[in-house]
């Protein structure tokens, strides 16, 4: 058995004592890093891609003046840009440490501990003491979409002033007389009012103009199964969904109908209605960013109680899903009917866009077979739109940036016709 021996001078050592003797020394001279007390301040919700500012309260609870370097844990996604923090707290002090956020994820983000290093006068050695102090910032989804709201409510004040809908029937309210003029449909002829009308020159025929309804109910259900974790270029499909329903939330809320957003897999997993306290895109964005795709197949036959608990009344009843999915015929196919006899039904999907290139590319073997495939799946998807279709059923497709906007004109355009 041989032995490592290290020769070294007898200096050597001494300066080795000294030195861990003058470490010894800046550790008992540094502060305490657990007496501080940390107090986390509230932060406000914020959107994915927009800046906040996260703050903790260090309170220093001891006499000396800690020095050293504090350090949030939050995780990556949460985008800390100053973690790391240089601080100095002096004794019986207390000192704000802001960490800047820009959140690359929506959802409820957390920092779960903050650590404390303390150094001593010297700076070679210090204490360390991480703090479980849970810190949580609620972010929102980003809501890209809000730039075509303006426009969609300039249609609908237009809308619902200038351009009243001369129809007759349900699905329409009364707006106000008029003389009849050529053209008219007669069976809006108000008897009465024109026997009112008479004098000596003869009769005036009057007739009713009517307007898009007013105070109706929007439901949207939003399929958060498996389908929806597919990507579509570099989001999920669920993102094109949430996009869709808070557009169309906000603009079916500002002209005055009641909308209800449900979530859904095999059971609801997010809800949020007009009628709860606050503005309704605040509730309706805390809801939607909760929601994340499960890895089940949809339970389609629980919506028709669904829509029947929020209300038995004739309602816009609007379903984003993937309808080029295989398993539609077997899920949402056979509940539609249900849904259809008593309200007016729009299913909204994303399109691919990677389906026409691929149908496009065609110069190696392995490009026709994805070719054919992409072919075989865009005329699946036209079949399935045109069976819906034949049921009655409004159907919207749109590459992810653009359906939002499809589905609000889908809506102005149901409003305007009086098919609400």
């Amino acid at each position: 058995m041989s032995v490592l021996v290290i020769l070294l001078p007898a200096w050597w050592w001494l300066w080795f004592v000294v030195l861990v003797g003058i470490a010894l020394v800046d550790i008992l001279s540094c502060a305490s890093p657990r007496k501080m007390r940390l107090v986390r301040e509230q932060t406000n919700p914020t959107r994915i891609g927009q800046r906040t500012t996260a703050t903790t309260r260090l309170e220093n609870l001891g006499t000396r003046t800690l020095r050293g370097w504090a350090k949030d844990g939050w995780q990556p996604t949460a985008g800390a840009s100053n973690a790391l923090q240089h601080i100095q707290v002096p004794g019986r002090g207390t000192v704000e440490l802001r960490i800047e956020l820009e959140p690359q994820r929506r959802g409820e983000l957390m920092s779960e501990h903050l650590s404390i290093r303390s150094l001593g006068p010297l700076g070679l050695a210090g204490r360390q003491v991480v703090h479980r102090v849970p810190h949580t910032v609620s972010v929102l989804p980003e809501f890209a979409s809000r730039k075509h709201l303006p426009s969609r409510l300039r249609r609908l004040r237009e809308l619902d002033g200038a351009t009243a809908v001369q129809l007759r029937g349900a699905g329409t309210e009364f707006d106000s007389l008029r003389d009849y003029v050529r053209g008219d449909d007669v069976r809006s002829i108000d008897w009465r009012a024109t026997a009112r009308r008479q004098d000596a020159a003869g009769q005036h025929l009057v007739v009713r103009t009517w307007r898009p309804e007013r105070d109706r109910r929007v439901i949207l259900c939003l399929d958060a199964s498996r389908t929806s974790a597919a990507r579509i270029g570099d989001e999920p499909r669920l993102d094109a969904g949430l996009e869709s329903s808070l557009l169309l939330g906000a603009l079916a809320s500002h002209a005055g109908d009641r909308v209800d957003f449900l979530a859904f897999a095999r059971e609801v997993t997010a809800r949020a209605s007009s009628s709860e306290r606050g503005m309704f895109l605040n509730v309706l964005s805390t809801a939607a960013s909760r929601v994340e795709p499960a890895l089940v197949e949809a339970d389609f036959s629980q919506l028709p109680a669904e829509v029947a608990a929020i209300t038995p009344h004739k309602s816009l009843v609007v379903i984003l899903t993937a309808a080029d999915s295989p398993s539609l015929h077997e899920g949402l196919l056979p509940v539609l009917p249900a849904l259809t006899t008593k309200h007016r039904v729009v299913v909204a999907s994303v399109s691919n866009p990677e389906l026409i290139e691929r149908a496009a590319a065609r110069e190696t073997p392995s490009e026709v077979y994805a070719a054919a495939a992409a072919e075989r799946a865009m005329i699946e998807a036209e079949a399935v739109a045109a069976e819906l279709n034949a049921m009655g059923i409004e159907v919207v497709q749109a590459e992810p940036e653009a359906l939002p906007a499809a589905l609000a004109d889908c809506y102005i355009r149901l409003k305007a016709t009086g098919k609400l």
